[in-house]
């Protein structure tokens, strides 16, 4: 079984990441969840944003269980960056738009940074308490215990280089 303890703040965009091969590496890993026919459970600790996230074995590429710590955020990306998007215009027009840009990045964070939103819109199976960690994991574990998947039938797979 493969257990992903998140913590990703997310792909840093930059031409020195790009040529690091960030993209490649997260395709091999992408390539690598999506193969894998064993139990994956992820477990999101604290930070969970983009691209990133997705890569790191999230519901949308199939983990069988996600949960997370009721103090985690999970986004397409910080509040700061999201809030100045969103609420562009909101805060250029402000005639305070420092206080303004604060305020959204607020209400953005109380309202859509949390477990509980990324719940009801089915990206997280459930929120648990840290200290019930293990227990839960074990339980998931033993859940999954007789899994069986197989893959599609094909020749060869296509993995990234």
């Amino acid at each position: 079984p493969i257990i992903t303890l998140l913590d990703v703040p997310g792909f840093l965009p930059g031409v020195d990441q790009e040529h690091g091969g960030i993209i490649r590496h997260g395709a091999k890993l992408l390539y690598a969840y999506c193969n894998a026919t064993v139990p994956r459970i992820s477990l999101i600790l604290r930070k969970a944003y983009g691209g990133a996230y997705i890569v790191m074995d999230s519901q949308s590429i199939g983990a069988d269980l996600t949960y997370a710590w009721p103090t985690n955020e999970i986004a397409v990306m910080g509040a700061e960056g999201a809030a100045n998007v969103i609420f562009r215009r909101e805060i250029s027009s402000s005639d305070d738009p420092d206080g303004t840009r604060d305020q959204k990045i607020k209400e953005y964070k109380a309202e859509l940074m949390h477990p509980y939103y990324a719940a009801e819109r089915g990206l997280v199976d459930d929120v648990i308490d840290p200290a019930e960690t293990r227990e839960v994991l074990a339980a998931a574990l033993a859940m999954l215990r007789n899994k069986h998947a197989d893959l599609p039938v094909r020749k060869h797979g296509n993995p990234p280089q």
